[in-house]
């Protein structure tokens, strides 16, 4: 895998010059007539498991624990890297806390990558990832940015696979189809000491945890509660969107909003705090003079509008300034759009599947002039959730929801996405994973 296959042409000399000698010194296997390193490479095949001897009891679907999201499963899996030795044979071991030194890079200079994904139980009872491939892949782009260690993306994925094999059985029974836990892989720099310079040592690890279905915002206990209280009122479905002001913004061209870093989404928690006080669920991140749309909150934006030619659109921000995240469910409505949607499919009018630059000025002037049909954000928290409404510039803009809880597109490819998550539709992009349990 050449840099050129983890990065785009636009991204500076200076930045692939970099990542080639990164992954030239830590990942040789995975670069095109690289040279092979001395040192060993991430390799799965060497995990050593140590079972869980005090395991814990799985949660019910609806406890505090799984709304919090701090309920996790009974094993992780670890693996360490110097500059000296190489990568580690990776531990898969009880779930606990691990020992790192305040001076760790990764506190003072925000030396960390994750991804986040879920596996599925399906309603034929087998086990699932979703496209793991490319949550495996992202993660080397993610790492590599901010100068940690690179890997074989297959050999992540291997690990990411044992754990599921491992937890999966008893933390999604067969008793709970149609459920899902979140995955959580992540990469820290850990050497034990300051100084502004590339990290000398770095820690993998992946747990495993109950996630809430963050795409019915009114369900959430805190909603609950303040509605309880009456410092909200009852809403309709849909996701309220607070546009950003021309003092803030997420990301910016030649910068690093397409990595999945921890500097991403520290700077944007204050804005997103205050949203969710002022009665909105996410921000809908904007860009420039002309209010390019970008994100919202951490997630992709698509609007299914009508040109004032006439021609039905589905549109999202593309990926060329390196200020949108590359996201899976991104680029699986993507794909489906392409598939399925660019010709008649039931009762719904054929579009045009479009990755471009729009602004909220073209927002607002469909919406005024009724081409604006639907607008939803995807991602693995949110999934495919329909926005009902975005507040710009001192005005609450209405967005239709025509099927009354979703607009019809939006609906529709969700429907297509979770046939394929929980097995109702056989499909490539479902990773069925082997139960092993802790008999392994």
């Amino acid at each position: 895998m050449a840099p050129s296959a983890i990065y785009p042409e636009t991204t500076s000399e200076l930045t692939t010059a970099a990542i080639n000698q990164i992954l030239k010194e830590t990942a040789s296997s995975v670069v095109l007539n690289g040279s092979s390193s001395s040192l060993p490479e991430l390799d799965a095949s060497k995990l050593v498991f140590t079972p869980n001897t005090k395991p814990k009891i799985v949660p019910e679907l609806d406890s505090p624990g799984v709304w919090s999201m701090a309920s996790c499963t009974d094993h992780m899996i670890t693996c360490s890297w110097s500059v000296t030795t190489g990568w580690s044979n990776p531990q898969l071991k009880p779930f606990g806390p691990f020992t790192i030194s305040p001076l760790a890079s990764v506190f003072h200079y925000a030396t960390e990558c994750f991804e986040g994904m879920k596996f599925y139980r399906g309603y034929d009872g087998r086990l699932r990832l979703f496209r793991p491939d490319r949550n495996a892949r992202r993660m080397l782009k993610s790492a590599t940015r901010i100068a940690l260690p690179g890997f074989d993306p297959e050999e992540l994925l291997k690990l990411i696979v044992k754990l599921v094999s491992v937890d999966g059985e008893k933390w999604l029974p067969k008793s709970r189809p149609g459920t899902c836990l979140y995955l959580r892989p992540t990469m820290i720099a850990t050497a034990a000491a300051l100084g502004v310079q590339k990290p000398k040592e770095a820690l993998l690890y992946i747990v495993s945890c109950f996630i809430p279905d963050h795409s019915t915002p009114m369900m959430n206990p805190a909603f609950q509660a303040r509605l309880a209280a009456g410092t909200v009122q009852p809403r309709k479905p849909g996701l309220r969107l607070l546009a950003s002001k021309d003092d803030m913004v997420r990301a910016w061209p030649g910068g690093f909003g397409f990595a999945k870093v921890g500097a991403n989404y520290g700077p944007s928690l204050m804005a997103q705090g205050e949203a969710v006080e002022r009665g909105y669920d996410q921000i809908l991140w904007l860009l420039g003079s002309q209010s390019e749309v970008t994100e919202a909150g951490a997630s992709n934006f698509f609007v299914v509008w009508r040109t004032p030619e006439g021609k039905l659109q589905l549109v999202t921000a593309p990926l060329g300034d390196k200020i949108i995240l590359e996201g899976v469910t991104r680029a699986s409505v993507l794909d489906l759009a392409w598939e399925r949607l660019t010709t008649p499919f039931l009762e719904l009018e054929p579009l045009e599947v479009v990755e471009r630059k729009f602004t909220m000025a073209e927002v607002v002037v469909a919406i005024e002039e009724d081409r604006l049909l639907e607008a939803f954000a995807v991602g693995t928290a949110l999934f495919v959730s329909p926005v009902s409404a975005i507040h710009y510039r001192g005005t609450d803009l209405t967005i239709p929801m025509v099927n009354g809880n979703t607009g019809a597109y939006a609906g529709l490819l969700k429907k297509w996405l979770t046939n394929i998550m929980y097995g109702e539709e056989q499909h490539p992009w479902g990773y069925v994973v082997k139960e092993t349990g802790v008999r392994t």
